[in-house]
């Protein structure tokens, strides 16, 4: 058994999925993995299915049809997780550009570093991606500078996909409320967490641009974190931001 489930959102992922469940297992630390595929046409699904054959206690997938976004893929994970007795939950791309290796510094950041959601940041020290564009890499960094000064949040890096949540984060916060799907759902996520008082903490990474596979990012995406950010800005102003309880 393992107190930790690590969610990873697939969609047309074959040639990272194998080596990235493989590296995952292969750590010092047992982690249990959940694959959301939302119905990859090139066979990310079947290739997780055979792996089962071998990791039937600790490999799980979650199938969906077609592709509903990221967010929606992270709400599904998680209400899977909170349906069985994990304590620590996992967002994590599947195409390496967050290293395996850090999931233990995340999981030390939360079980025993006081955190409540432990958030792997590129910008934290500086700007520690490699490989990217230029552009992307001004546009990311200065659309953090913008999250932190609409919403006050001090968090250097608001739109990481590579996050540990404690248990109780994710049972308080209503996640039928959660709208975006995108950047913007990771902005969400933190800033949900932030106003209703929980710890954040931002760990160091080094991210790494994907070798194979194509990036899902597009201009969409951008331009909903960008208005989004206003609309939390505004939900919380207007006292809108609001838990479950527990």
């Amino acid at each position: 058994m393992s107190d930790s489930i690590v969610i990873i959102p697939t969609y047309n992922e074959k040639e990272n999925i194998e080596k990235m469940i493989e590296t995952v297992f292969a750590l010092s630390k047992l982690f249990h993995i959940l694959i959301v595929d939302d119905g990859s046409p090139d066979g990310t699904a079947t290739i997780v299915k055979r792996l089962q054959e071998k990791y039937s206690d600790s490999l799980f997938l979650l199938e969906r049809k077609g592709k509903q976004g990221l967010g929606t893929a992270y709400i599904a994970g998680f209400k899977w997780a909170l349906a069985r007795d994990y304590q620590y939950v996992f967002e994590m791309d599947a195409d390496f550009s967050h290293d395996p290796n850090d999931l233990i510094h995340l999981y030390d950041a939360c079980s025993t570093g006081g955190a409540d959601m432990a958030i792997g940041s590129r910008y934290s020290t500086g700007v520690n991606v490699v490989n990217w564009p230029m552009g992307r890499v001004i546009m990311s960094f200065y659309a953090s500078k913008y999250v932190k000064l609409i919403t006050g949040m001090n968090i250097h890096d608001a739109t990481a996909g590579f996050v540990c949540y404690r248990r109780n984060v994710l049972e308080v916060i209503d996640l039928d409320k959660i709208r975006f799907k995108g950047y913007a759902f990771q902005i969400e996520m933190k800033y949900t967490a932030y106003t209703l008082g929980f710890k954040l903490k931002e760990v160091s990474i080094i991210f790494v641009n994907r070798v194979l596979g194509e990036s899902k990012m597009n201009a969409g995406i951008f331009g909903e974190a960008f208005y989004g950010v206003i609309r939390l800005r505004i939900n919380k102003i207007m006292g809108r931001i609001k838990g479950n309880k527990t």
